[in-house]
């Protein structure tokens, strides 16, 4: 009796593959009602596989909810276009969901609450402060922040009509000018 080949592993495919697992599971549910075998079964693997790829439930989590630095090109102005095209993109109804999705969803753990602050802060707040030279930077990039957010909860979490139905280029007319104003860069449209 002969016994059948035995199939390539393929690491990196079963890292990504849990990954996006985590990532559609924790977006939909958070972190506390996330457990490792939902994430395999969804993945299509064995649970012991995330502990070998990842460690932990935690540091899968940790990567799962990474968001990528936001490019401060040569066009700064651009910033929160891109930014709201990254917010609609994650945010999207079907779609995989995004890492602010997740922190939201598992803000009552203390360490997503200070990832979730730091990431505002860093990804956004910081990025969007350097464009204002106007009084009180770190509000107006706050508020700006705020809305970015809100857009992401009311497509993701809360499934609002108008916003989930909604395009980019629907919104970013009443972005744009909104963001002019709170950033004093003077470019609006009507």
């Amino acid at each position: 009796m002969t016994q059948p080949p035995k199939r390539k592993r393929d690491r990196a495919a079963t890292r990504a593959a849990l990954l996006a697992a985590a990532r559609a599971r924790f977006t939909l549910m958070g972190y506390d009602a996330t457990s490792v075998r939902d994430i395999a079964r969804d993945a299509g693997v064995d649970a012991t596989l995330i502990f070998r790829y990842f460690g932990s439930k935690e540091q899968l989590f940790e990567e799962a909810a990474k968001t990528t630095e936001v490019e401060v090109e040569d066009d700064a102005e651009d910033l929160p276009t891109r930014l709201l095209h990254t917010t609609m993109r994650q945010a999207q109804p079907g779609s995989e969901g995004g890492p602010l999705t997740a922190l939201l969803l598992s803000s009552g753990r203390q360490e997503c609450r200070e990832k979730l602050n730091s990431q505002l802060h860093d990804i956004y707040v910081r990025n969007l402060e350097e464009l204002v030279d106007l009084p009180d930077r770190e509000l107006r990039a706050e508020l700006l922040t705020a809305w970015l957010l809100g857009i992401n909860v009311a497509r993701s979490i809360a499934h609002t009509p108008a916003l989930s139905d909604a395009c980019v280029d629907d919104i970013s007319p009443y972005f744009e000018q909104v963001a002019a104003i709170l950033l004093g860069t003077g470019r609006s449209t009507g």
